[in-house]
This record gives C-alpha cells, sequence and structure tokens, in this order.
C-alpha cells in the first residue's frame, strides 16, 4: 500500500494548525502591502501540508466570497512575504512554500442543506428524524401503570 494512503500524519496535521493559526495572524495583524488585500477580512480555514512538510496549501475564503480570483492572485504575489513571516512564529526547519486555493466546502455543504430542504426529500427526513430521537421506554402492564 502507499505511504501517506490513509491520509496526514499526526505531524502533518499538528503542523498545518501551527501555519493555519500563523498565517491567520499575519494577514489579521500586520499590514499587507497590496491593494487587491486592503481592508479585506479573510479566513484560512485549512492548511494542508505535504509529508516533508515543505509545501502549504492553504484553503481560504473572502468575508462574502466576492471577488476570490482577484484575492488569489494577491496572495499569490505576496506569498514570498507571508512565508517569510510565518517562518518566523513557527519554529520548523523549513518554511513551507505557501499555495492559496479557495476553500469550496462552504459551497458544497449550502448545496447539501438545500438539498435536504427540498419539498421531496423533507418529509422523509422528518419521519427518520423521529425514529431516531424516539427512546424505547419499558414496557408497562395493560392498565399503564407499574404494577403497584
Amino acid at each position: 500500500m502507499a505511504r501517506g494512503a490513509h491520509g496526514p500524519s499526526q505531524r502533518q496535521l499538528r503542523a498545518g494548525e501551527l501555519v493555519r493559526h500563523a498565517l491567520a495572524e499575519v494577514i489579521t495583524r500586520e499590514e499587507i502591502r497590496h491593494e487587491d488585500l486592503a481592508a479585506v477580512a479573510i479566513t484560512v480555514t485549512e492548511v494542508a501540508l505535504s509529508p516533508d512538510l515543505r509545501q502549504a496549501t492553504c484553503y481560504i475564503m473572502p468575508l462574502g466570497g466576492k471577488d476570490t480570483d482577484k484575492i488569489l492572485k494577491a496572495l499569490h504575489s505576496v506569498s514570498p512575504w507571508l512565508g517569510g513571516q510565518v517562518a518566523k512564529r513557527v519554529s520548523l526547519k523549513f518554511a513551507p512554500r505557501l499555495h492559496f486555493r479557495i476553500d469550496g466546502s462552504f459551497d458544497n455543504a449550502s448545496h447539501i442543506d438545500g438539498l435536504l430542504r427540498r419539498e421531496d426529500v423533507a418529509p422523509d427526513l422528518e419521519g427518520d428524524l423521529n425514529e431516531a430521537l424516539s427512546v424505547d421506554e419499558p414496557e408497562t402492564g395493560e392498565d399503564g401503570g407499574d404494577g403497584a
């Protein structure tokens, strides 16, 4: 079986979380000198690191989800500076090279929510939900009492 076939290692996950926190801090607290990033709120939702921790794919979402292409281009142009700032905050052997992508999980969740709320699906889910929430109560005598 190929190495890494089971998903990221604990080391990758821990280092990715450290990089995510550091990158979010840099984006929110440092003054990025790029006109397309001025006064734009960006959320760093996840950072996935390669097994050697040298490449970092940073999933981001601008507030409101607007101008994503322009923001991605701007982030790619300042990524060497951002990588240097992250390297100052995170103690790793090598500073990871940052690559940025838009996080599509919000769109996927919204699409699934829309599907579940459709009129032809909602009644089926309501019945399943009631079955899942019902608790088997102990049976009592024919008179409904507890036999006392």
